[in-house]
């Protein structure tokens, strides 16, 4: 398993196919997005369950080097187990960051400490070494700055609609 360090490379940015983008407007920098992950208190994951029906739950976790830890004591146990696939977003509809990839246990000890640490002072909360067992590390994602309610026709993405596609 990699490590945070070796984890380094910046994903290279474009513009999505989706209504409301201004295609003069520049894309938002992967720096935004890393500033919304490391603000973040909740984090949503979706994983499908065996029956291929999905799941959502909110979770606690840190952002760090790339990679989002976090544990969940939930039905995504077994879902992760069977299909990592997950998506991961924060809750805010205005300025948002989606992120599609894989979850894998973590079973680095030195790693588990790390995070553990950091997740305590984030949430005065002490973690066991056995309650922060996944890491999800994005293959994309998208993001995007929306000030439109949806009652006047306002600009809904500001031209800022971006995809992020990693290394």
């Amino acid at each position: 398993m990699d490590t945070p360090a070796a984890r380094s490379s910046e994903p290279t940015s474009s513009r999505p196919r989706m209504f409301g983008g201004h295609p003069e407007a520049a894309p938002l920098a992967w720096k935004w997005a890393e500033a919304q992950l490391l603000a973040a208190r909740n984090y949503w994951i979706a994983t499908t369950r065996p029956n291929g029906q999905p799941h959502s739950r909110p979770v606690w976790g840190i952002w760090l080097s790339g990679v989002l830890y976090f544990s969940t004591g939930s039905l995504a146990v077994k879902n992760m187990t069977q299909n990592p696939a997950t998506t991961v977003h924060l809750e805010s509809g205005a300025r948002v960051v989606i992120l599609e990839g894989v979850t894998e246990e973590i079973n680095d000890p030195a790693l588990v400490a790390q995070v553990a640490t950091i997740y305590e002072a984030k949430y005065h909360w002490k973690l066991e070494p056995g309650d922060l067992p996944y890491a999800f590390r994005p293959q994309v994602g998208f993001g995007w700055v929306s000030d439109d309610d949806g009652l006047d026709g306002g600009s809904l993405f500001r031209g800022t609609a971006t995809r992020w596609t990693f290394p």
